[in-house]
């Protein structure tokens, strides 16, 4: 038969019990809007947690922590002699050098293509003192351009300047909860007491609040020539330095390609925080479990009502299939509802999923920065739900069509 005829035949079915064709489009409606506000939430609060986790995390790490030097004056002296020599209760002197040559590896790191900042830090647990008040907490000396690049850390000041740290030589800028346990407030001076034992009075230039209550209460940033004189270390030292590249996720590769010109530790970021990259992907897996679940449940409703469509229609089909429609003819009008059914209720039901992703962030949620509950949308997830939806509708459809596509008239018609 003419499809034009199947296609007037579907839609004679579909109008003639509307109740029933919309129950079938609010079912995929209600799957495709869940879909879409699930996984965008979803990627709201992982977009969330990685902007606030790389606030202060780079993407790649470079430090030297297992390369060190071992001295033994005994085998350096008698190496030659024929001296037998009885040691009890050997010791090695180990010494740390650290980074001493960052500017070089800084150069070579520079020249890769993925790479979008570098910077260097000299990092130092140190005590805090301020009159009888004491905290531990840590220095952190920097290159002011490169770690406002990579962390832009200089929107996290909320008194004072980024900039007055390379304009005074003796400034810090301490976190805001750190400056309130020690009672202090811009222009006020701070010591510093490293664990050599070394004592230097710097004045608060700044105070920052990062969301980060360990930083805000540990940490204290200096500009790095100021740091590498607190710790006694030479013009070209670093303990750290921090890489970011432009795909964060694609740090393997990276590292394996300058592997071979940087002879010390090189940690990336997902190894460094293995419990934040599995709570991205629990809580994804979770969203999908829980759209596809739903999707599953509309797929059955769309299933049962085309089953019943089928049962009522029976003696019409039988006589279709008596007038000459095939069963191929059977299937493509029960296939052509479903598809309206799917298409319907994924058009529908983008544009919900859309409005509730909105609605839900007018809800107020002062917590770590946020005013409102997060939501990030992403171009595939809507063509993932318009796919996932029409599909289901079509497999829903398919069986109960099959079936209507096997009646044989005349056992219908003789009853």
């Amino acid at each position: 038969m003419a499809k034009s005829t199947n296609i007037q035949i579907a839609r004679a079915y579909l109008t003639s019990k509307i109740w029933q064709t919309f129950v079938a489009v609010l079912g995929v409606t209600f799957g495709v809007s869940m879909y879409i506000f699930m996984n965008s939430f979803m990627n709201g609060v992982n977009k969330t947690q990685d902007d606030l986790a790389f606030s202060a995390l780079s993407h790649i790490r470079i430090y030297n922590q297992d390369n060190m030097n071992v001295y033994n004056p005994i085998e350096s002296q008698f190496n030659q002699s024929k001296t037998i020599i009885n040691i009890l209760n050997r010791k090695n002197i180990q010494y740390t050098t650290g980074l001493n040559n960052s500017s070089s590896i800084v150069s070579s790191v520079k020249k890769q293509t993925e790479v979008i900042a570098v910077a260097c830090q000299v990092n130092s647990s140190v005590f805090f003192r301020s009159g009888s008040k004491k905290v531990n907490g840590i220095i952190s000396g920097v290159e002011l351009e490169p770690e406002d690049e990579l962390f832009k850390t200089s929107s996290t000041i909320i008194q004072g300047a980024w900039n007055n740290l390379q304009t005074h030589k003796t400034g810090i800028i301490l976190g805001k909860l750190l400056a309130e346990k020690l009672g202090l407030q811009i222009n006020n001076s701070v010591n510093v007491l490293t664990s050599d034992g070394v004592s230097k009075n710097y004045m608060v230039v700044g105070i920052f609040e990062s969301n980060l209550k360990t930083m805000d209460e540990t940490k204290a940033y200096l500009n790095i020539t100021a740091a590498r004189q607190l710790v006694g270390e030479n013009s070209d030292y670093a303990s750290d330095i921090l890489v970011n590249i432009k795909d964060r996720d694609n740090t393997a590769s990276f590292i394996q390609k300058i592997t071979s010109m940087i002879p010390y530790q090189i940690e990336s970021w997902q190894e460094a925080n293995e419990q934040l990259v599995a709570g991205s992907e629990l809580r994804n897996i979770i969203a999908i479990a829980v759209s596809l679940t739903i999707l599953l449940v509309a797929g059955f409703g769309i299933y049962n009502i085309m089953n019943m469509t089928i049962n009522e229609k029976i003696k019409e089909i039988a006589i279709l299939k008596a007038t000459g429609f095939s069963g191929n003819d059977i299937m493509t009008i029960f296939l052509t509802q479903a598809t309206v059914i799917g298409l319907l209720g994924a058009i529908v039901g983008v544009i919900m999923g859309y409005g509730m992703s909105l609605l839900i962030t007018l809800v107020p949620f002062t917590i770590a920065g946020l005013e409102t509950l997060p939501i990030f949308f992403r171009a595939q997830d809507f063509l993932l739900a318009v796919v996932f939806g029409i599909l289901t509708t079509l497999i829903a459809g398919y069986l109960p069509s099959r079936k209507a596509s096997k009646i044989d008239p005349v056992i219908i018609i003789r009853g």
